[in-house]
Order: structure tokens, then sequence, then C-alpha cells
């Protein structure tokens, strides 16, 4: 079997796959011949098939499915059809993420859940229904989108940094029982990536946050989605419950 013939037997579902990160990591994983699901908030269908559309444009084929990632009843009726009707999910790149910045003075309890549900419950509610089909298959591949401020904490983002933070303790217990099955579970940390939520804050407030950063600039969306493209890729079968950091120096650990 040739790599490429390997490649597009593999189902990459992506969650969070029209965002930033996510479309980058939709993108590099379709262009290696993978069959990629893209899951958005059913909320934004319209916007989902105007992406799609986007793609399909520039030569790449991507699905697109309606769900909501905090919904656990949710995810398993239509991720255990998925399944079924599939056959194999083979990589889960849980990249669904919100923010609610609030100090913890100010902070209210739906900044706080709704944090925790989309960034972190969802990690379970995706993963759960897909994992025994990884198990028994002898192949699978889970990469959690975390947060260089899931490591160092942020002024701001109790919120953000708990559930970020989360998302590697569960990478770290998760690759212990999928390691002697051929399922790797890992983690990629970006720092500050150029997205339209990054360009969108004031200038001198970007100047200074890139002036922190020891490569002098942010990262981008394509070196986020390379560094997924690595550990998805069946070369890659050797590392889990690893931390991949992206962040430019901003944090060293």
């Amino acid at each position: 079997m040739t790599a490429t013939t390997e490649m597009s037997a593999r189902t990459a579902l992506i969650t969070g796959g029209t965002g930033g990160i996510g479309t980058a990591v939709c993108r590099h994983l379709a262009s290696k011949g993978y069959n990629v699901i893209a899951v958005h908030h059913p909320a934004e269908a319209e916007q989902a098939e105007a992406w799609k559309a986007e793609l399909a444009a520039a030569g790449l084929t991507v699905e697109t499915m309606a769900l909501d990632v905090a919904s656990a009843e949710e995810c398993n009726r239509a991720l255990t059809q998925l399944l079924a009707d599939r056959g194999s999910i083979d990589v889960v790149v849980n990249c669904a993420g919100i923010t609610r910045d609030k100090t913890f003075k100010r902070m209210e309890d739906e900044h706080w859940y709704d944090v925790i549900n989309v960034n972190l419950n969802s990690v379970y509610n995706v993963t759960q229904p897909l994992w025994d089909a990884m198990l028994e298959k002898g192949f699978g591949r889970v990469v959690n989108i975390s947060s260089v401020n899931g490591q160092r904490g942020q002024f701001g983002q109790a919120n953000y940094s708990a559930a970020k933070a989360g998302m590697h303790g569960f990478t770290m217990a998760l690759a212990q029982e999928g390691a002697a099955k051929g399922v790797t579970v890992n983690t990629v940390s970006p720092g500050y990536v150029s997205t339209a939520m990054t360009e969108a804050i004031r200038e001198d407030v970007r100047n200074a946050i890139i002036s922190g950063i020891p490569m002098g600039r942010m990262g981008s969306t394509d070196e986020i989605a390379d560094a997924v493209t690595f550990l998805v890729a069946d070369e890659s079968g050797y590392i889990t419950g690893a931390n991949l950091p992206v962040n430019g120096g901003l944090y060293m650990s």
C-alpha cells in the first residue's frame, strides 16, 4: 500500500473545523489525502456552507457536520451514527474553543461553565463515542488543541486556563490507555496565533504582545496545522502523551 493510498483510507474529524486553526488543519489534512469532516456549531450552518464552497474552489474536498460539542447527549447520538455509517474515525482533532474573559472577581457562573463545557467537556463528549472503535482497530490519533495559557496561566482567563490545562491532563491519562493498542493521544499548545481575533486587537496591545515573544512575531495557523499533521501521521506512532508547544519561545517548560 502506498503512503497516499494509506492516507486516503484515514478519516479525520476536526471540531471547531471552520475556525482559524481548524480551517488550517482541515486544509492540511485534506491536501494529504485524508477524508476530512469539519464539525461546526448548528447555528453556523450557513457560514459553514460558504466555507465548504471556498475550500472546494481551492480543490479541497471537506465535509461539514453540525454538532453542539458541549452536549454529551447530542455527541453520543450523532457520533455513534457517524461511526456506524463510516466504519471508523481514525483521527480526532479537538479544536473547538471559546473565550469569556473576565477577572475572577467579575466572573459569573455562565462565563465559567460556557468555557469549561466547550473547551474541556467537549473533548470527552467527542472522543468517548469514538474511542472503543479506535482500540478495536488498533489505530487511532487524538490531538487536543490546548494553549500556552494552559501552561502558564493568564490574567483574566481562570476559566480558559483551567480548561486548557485540563485538556493536557486528559491527554496524559488517555495516552496510557491507548498506547498498547496503537492509539496515540497528544496535545498541541499554540501561543499567540495570527487570526481574525488577534488582528482585531488594538495595535498597541498587539505590539506589546509581540514584544514579549522571543521570535518577535505571532505564529500562523499553518504552523499549528503542521504540528497536528505531524502528530496524526502513521510515522508518529511512538509519540503519545506529549504536549507540543508552538509558541515562538513565549513559554519554555
